[in-house]
């Protein structure tokens, strides 16, 4: 059975790790600003690019950020849902157990920064 970490933003699933994230296209910088959360509870990350929201510029900039935070391959990213939101679901493909912890690890040092 896969556990649900205390952080909202990040879900262990079968093939993975889903997470929540909130993007800022046109941004002046590129980057990870920090956590939030939306009016029903629900975390997320907050990052930004400087990509346009157009043709799918953005997006490639988000799992071209993500993929370098994290130093894994790019092609371990997919948008699984918010493709043209801001939020959007990311699954990070990839050993469950082995994942969530890395990712629990760097969301630890955003609420530090």
């Amino acid at each position: 059975m896969l556990r649900h970490c205390t952080n909202s933003a990040l879900e262990a699933v079968a093939d993975g790790v889903r997470l929540t994230v909130r993007v800022t296209p046109k941004a002046s910088r590129t980057g990870v600003t920090g956590l939030a959360a939306d009016a029903d509870g629900r975390a997320y990350v907050k990052l930004r690019v400087t990509a346009p929201a157009q043709d799918g510029k953005a997006n490639r900039a988000l799992l071209k950020l993500l993929a370098k935070e994290w130093q894994i391959a790019r092609s371990s990213l997919h948008i699984t849902a918010g493709k043209k939101d801001r939020i959007k679901s990311i699954l990070v493909a990839g050993n469950p157990p082995v994942l969530l912890e890395k990712l629990e690890r760097w969301i630890g040092d955003l609420r530090h920064a």
